[in-house]
């Protein structure tokens, strides 16, 4: 007669096992992601003997001497504006241009189609950086180095075949009814994807911006390369510099990078509710 209960017990005790262990899981990996950005949004607050003496240890968060620094020292608002710039143009051009291709690929049978998918996701697997020196002389030649035009250009074709391949899936699983029954109305095919299709894939193109807006606002390598003009400079290249040779204000740099990951979080948050939905779109039919 007690054989059932303790059973019973034994399996809740071993889902509740199993539960926790998961929820142990995920509040170590919240720990390990969450933990180098609060040590840097203190460490912005402190000396280079406060953060070197005492790097865990609570700041005064009323000393602001390391953004005045960046203020007064860098042109940090003239890199802010720089990466504004870039990454708004070209997440601009990666999410119009994607749609466009992926719509006529996902929506439109022709001779070639799967050809054009799978070129596109060649991108994914030829990384541009094997291919900086011929992009500096065609850049050369084509007169854009040292521009932001370059950067553009370069972002804008790291950006396409992932945002492709996310929107030609999405897309895929829309039903083809919605189409027809804008073309009875009398709608453009221009006019069906911008009216109908891109409102649809609002959650799949939150996820291909968000997928691609962070790489682009903290690369470092291509604006090394192709920008040298102080005042074309994005954020990270522009926090180098308060980093010299012999000397680091560790502080400064803190406190730019703290300022320069703001922008980027408060999108996510903003967007997070999208990027979920997004990303659970298909898992319910």
């Amino acid at each position: 007669m007690s054989a059932a209960p303790i059973t019973g017990n034994r399996g809740i005790l071993a889902t509740f096992g199993r539960d926790g262990l998961i929820q142990i899981i995920l509040i170590a990996n919240s720990i390990l992601m969450l933990a180098p950005a609060i040590i840097m949004v203190m460490s912005a607050f402190k000396t280079n003997m406060q953060i070197f003496q005492d790097p865990f240890g609570i700041p005064n968060f009323t000393d602001l001497a390391n953004f005045a620094t960046i203020m007064t020292r860098s042109n940090f608002l003239r890199y802010l504006w720089n990466s504004v710039f870039v990454t708004g143009v070209s997440m601009a051009l990666i999410l119009s241009l994607g749609m466009m291709a992926a719509y006529a690929i996902a929506r439109y049978d022709f001779k070639g189609n799967a050809f054009v998918l799978l070129f596109f996701m060649a991108g994914l697997m030829l990384p541009l950086k094997l291919a900086i020196i011929p992009l500096f002389i065609l850049f050369r030649d084509l007169g854009i180095i040292n521009t932001h035009w370059s950067l553009i250009a370069i972002y804008v074709a790291m950006g396409l075949p992932s945002t492709v391949f996310i929107l030609t899936g999405f897309i895929r699983t829309l039903p083809r009814e919605l189409e027809d029954a804008a073309r009875m109305d009398g709608a453009s095919e221009a006019r069906i994807m911008w009216s109908v299709m891109i409102p649809l894939c609002r959650p799949a193109m939150v996820i291909a911006g968000i997928y691609n807006v962070v790489p682009i606002w903290n690369d470092f390598f291509f604006p090394l390369v192709f920008v040298q003009n102080d005042a074309l400079k994005t954020l990270p290249q522009g926090m180098t510099t308060f980093m010299g040779e012999y000397s680091t204000n560790y502080g400064a740099l803190f406190a730019g990078l703290t300022l320069a990951a703001a922008p980027i979080t408060i999108l996510y948050i903003l967007l997070s509710k999208q990027f979920i939905n997004g990303m659970t779109s298909g898992a319910v039919k």
